[in-house]
């Protein structure tokens, strides 16, 4: 029996020690690692890592700065030239510009006024421009002439020029009388196409037309000044519609004999052309100009008092009498569709050019003239 119990009391110390090593370690061990968290666990974050300065501003920076504005498209530069000075036959544009229209499809529309009154059509045949005004009468000559134009707009829906004398034995109207009685008066003109369509059937065939006193005459644009000194008795081509109350100014009585009674058929007024090879790939901004030229249109017609005021109030050398005067008789003019081709006119024209010799075959219409809005 005591010889059991010896044997065992070493076992039993040898496994207290171990027990007592164990918890040694164990109580290591937990001193170095921390407890495995759990939902009931107390979180503590180190200093430093949340840290909010106090003060004025207390929300982030980006939470309250507003996000930068976004940079407007930059708009399309189109220049255009004038067929004549600033006038207000040219409304249209001059408020779509004065309205932000234009800039409302993008575009930038700078104008210049032509030195020269046949410039408009050689510099947009060139390409030196984008577009140009002109009459249609000008666009049939022209492209005859091998010039790459198209029109693509109309702005006044009739001619604006007429024949002019200040001779007192006639009469206003279209009567062959007067046409017969004018053939052998002194004639200026301002246009192409008061030298090669009016002057020649004017002027007969059998006087000289060089080296005569009666030759025609270029007058550029001071038909008025021509008319009152004198320097001729009649104009192939003036603009009836200031010209008469110009000269009505100094007191000088003017007649208008209409291109009506030469038998020229009625054709459009005003129109823009574009560069023949610019109608496909300039296409949208083609559409967007004509549009921006209607919606100044219609505004016009609605608000004929207030369009007025606002044409003179952003270019104040419109504002004079003879302009105010003249001002309704536009409005009366002023296509309102200005896309739309009036496709019977042109033909109509082809087919009078081709009569007079002045032309080898009709063009197409689709050669001279376009609706962009169906390209």
């Amino acid at each position: 029996m005591l010889r059991c119990c010896l044997r065992t009391v070493p076992t039993f110390i040898v496994l207290f020690f171990i027990a007592l090593l164990s918890i040694a370690l164990t109580t290591v061990v937990s001193a170095e690692e921390p407890d495995t968290p759990s939902l009931e666990s107390d979180v503590q974050l180190p200093e430093g890592l949340w840290q909010v300065e106090k003060g004025e501003d207390d929300a982030p920076t980006m939470a309250i700065a507003p996000p930068e504005p976004l940079a407007a498209p930059p708009l399309e530069t189109v220049t255009l030239m004038l067929d004549w000075f600033l006038s207000p036959q040219h409304a249209p544009i001059l408020l779509a510009k004065a309205r932000g229209l234009f800039q409302q499809q993008g575009l930038e529309v700078q104008w210049q006024a032509p030195g020269d009154p046949s410039l408009p059509t050689k510099l947009l045949a060139a390409g030196e421009i984008d577009l140009a005004l002109g009459r249609q009468s000008l666009l049939h000559l022209s492209a005859h002439q091998g010039a790459a134009l198209t029109r693509i707009a109309t702005l006044i829906e009739t001619p604006l020029n007429a024949i002019i004398t200040t001779e007192k034995h006639l009469d206003n109207g279209n009567s062959r009388d007067n046409v017969a009685a004018i053939e052998t008066l002194h004639f200026g003109f301002t246009t192409r196409e008061g030298e090669q369509l009016i002057i020649p059937e004017l002027v007969p065939s059998s006087l000289p037309q060089t080296d005569d006193p009666l030759t025609p005459e270029s007058l550029h644009f001071d038909a008025a000044r021509a008319l009152s000194s004198q320097q001729v008795q009649a104009v192939a081509d003036g603009f009836y519609l200031t010209l008469p109350a110009q000269l009505a100014t100094e007191g000088i009585e003017a007649k208008v004999i209409p291109f009506s009674a030469l038998s020229i058929p009625r054709h459009d007024g005003l129109i823009v052309m574009a560069n023949s090879h610019s109608i496909t790939k300039r296409a949208d901004t083609w559409r967007g100009f004509v549009i921006a030229l209607e919606e100044a249109a219609h505004w016009m017609i609605d608000n004929p008092s207030l369009a007025w005021e606002t044409l003179i109030e952003a270019y104040p050398v419109l504002d004079n009498s003879i302009n105010a005067n003249a001002w309704e008789d536009l409005l009366r003019r002023t296509a309102l569709t200005p896309a739309a081709v009036d496709t019977r006119r042109y033909r109509a024209f082809e087919e009078y050019l081709h009569q007079r010799g002045i032309s080898d075959a009709p063009l197409e219409v689709e050669q001279l003239a376009i609706d962009p809005h169906k390209r």
